[in-house]
């Protein structure tokens, strides 16, 4: 069985560098943490639209599966968008995947962006940007969005189980999540799409009535928007060519403009993704078998003759053709968690449904980067955030510092790491140090929690969720998920 060295154990970033050396990874690493007074370029400031965003650090969408049953923040809800006030990263992406009908939701507990749940989000907004305030004392350079979603393929609404709202029939998906061929019930129809358009047109409008400063039209991780882009096998005006795929998307675009002329839109794309990934005889991940799949016609910036490497030709059409609309800004993601996390969020550890990593998890966050770095490049008037930086853990911030001065990237994104460690933007900026006890360490109990029904959090390292009764169901369900692997 594969065995990596773990990042806790590299204590210098010397021996962080000779393990990128021996992997043949090339990523740049600053010798220390600088601090603003320091000049780090994490503290520089960044137009986005009209907005001058006060430094470059952003806190990617972390969905707790803990609102209430209607869709309203609960008290841990509204304790993590406090937690992000409180970073000092001045660009908070989303907050969390608001969902746009309730049937897209992707579990039952998913914020919505409704009309019902208005005063729910202006809660969220608010929290947030009162403990941003109390603690940095301005919020002119704060810029706070909503992420907007329908989960489609992994909608899964109520408690009955997933109830998939699907694009197209995808060979190797639908037996992963066993969905039938013969099933077409599941199958949006255009009217549907349609009417989709227009909830995702009314839900930016209740964000800008909630005074959100922008939207994120989410394109990413396996999700309606991105499957269509996928949807080479699609008919219709809503597949088939480019210019069919990204025809809903754009529409909800000139939508937007055309009804909130004055909220900012941001889209959150997977750049590039893979064929499906499973867990092999030993636990580590290997890809679905393709080979009779060719040409594969199931999914987007992926290579046609070997879906197993990313291909951007077609992510930079759309990098254009997004800001050819007026679309402000870019979060560049990849993948999907549901079917090659490795890819998506690197980790050591995998969740309870998920694989051992196949890669060192180091080799995947350099793989995000540097595909993120050739779109950075192939669009540089669009501003962009960068994703996947979890799994470098303490040399986070080095590896952060080095790839926006190098102009890789625009700002560096804080996903999983904010669950554990939201400060790290401030402890870095501050006085250029990282708590070591907080650093996330990709245990995956964030993962693993929720596909047991139970809340999302860091477990292991944030008290407030060790001391919860979930944190017991989630030791039983590890146990009882660790036994079945055996």
């Amino acid at each position: 069985m594969k065995r990596f060295p773990k990042i806790a154990q590299l204590k210098q970033v010397t021996g962080f560098r000779e393990r990128l050396t021996a992997l043949g990874v090339e990523l740049p690493v600053d010798d220390s943490i600088l601090t603003a007074r320091d000049g780090s370029p994490l503290n520089e400031k960044l137009k986005v639209g009209t907005f001058e965003v006060g430094n470059r650090w952003c806190i990617h969408p972390m969905e707790g599966w803990d609102a209430n049953a209607d869709g309203s923040p609960s008290r841990l809800t509204l304790r993590r968008w406090q937690r992000f006030g409180e970073s000092g990263a001045k660009w908070i992406w989303g907050g969390e995947a608001a969902a746009v009908v309730a049937e897209g939701r992707a579990n039952p507990r998913q914020t919505l962006a409704t009309a019902e749940n208005l005063t729910g989000l202006i809660q969220l907004r608010e929290i947030l940007e009162a403990s941003h305030l109390e603690k940095f004392g301005c919020l002119d350079d704060l810029l706070v969005g909503l992420q907007l979603t329908h989960s489609g393929r992994f909608a899964r609404p109520t408690e009955k189980g997933p109830a998939p709202r699907i694009a197209y029939h995808h060979p190797l998906l639908d037996a992963k999540f066993g969905i039938s061929r013969s099933d077409r019930d599941c199958l949006l129809t255009d009217q549907e799409l349609e009417q989709l358009i227009k909830k995702f047109v009314q839900a930016a409008m209740l964000a800008a009535e909630a005074g959100f400063r922008f939207v994120d039209v989410k394109a990413c991780h396996g999700y309606l928007i991105h499957e269509i882009l996928g949807g080479h096998t699609r008919p219709g005006p809503f597949g088939g060519n480019f210019t069919g795929r990204f025809r809903l998307l754009a529409e909800i675009i000139r939508g937007i403009r055309r009804e909130a002329p004055d909220l900012m839109i941001g889209v959150r794309i997977s750049a590039f993704d893979s064929v499906p990934f499973t867990a092999g005889a030993d636990g580590i991940g290997e890809p679905m078998a393709f080979a009779d799949l060719l040409p594969y016609r199931y999914g987007f910036g992926m290579s046609s003759r070997n879906p197993i490497e990313p291909d951007l030709s077609e992510t930079i059409t759309l990098l254009h053709a997004l800001r050819d609309l007026g679309v402000h800004t870019i979060n560049v993601s990849c993948g999907s968690p549901y079917y090659c996390p490795h890819f998506q969020r690197p980790a050591i550890i995998p969740p309870s449904d998920g694989y051992l990593p196949p890669e060192d998890p180091l080799c995947g966050v350099a793989r995000q980067i540097e595909f993120a770095r050739r779109c950075k490049e192939a669009c540089p008037d669009l501003p962009m955030v960068g994703s996947g930086y979890s799994y470098l853990q303490q040399f986070l911030p080095h590896v952060a510092q080095a790839v926006v001065r190098n102009n890789w990237i625009d700002a560096v994104g804080l996903g999983r790491m904010v669950l554990s460690y939201p400060e790290m933007p401030c402890d870095t900026l501050g006085e250029g140090t990282t708590r070591y006890k907080k650093i996330c360490r990709t245990f995956s109990d964030c993962t693993t929690a929720p596909r047991g029904g139970l809340v999302s959090g860091c477990y292991p390292l944030d008290e407030a969720y060790r001391q919860l009764e979930e944190s017991r169901q989630l030791a039983l369900l590890k146990r009882n998920s660790a036994r079945s692997r055996h």
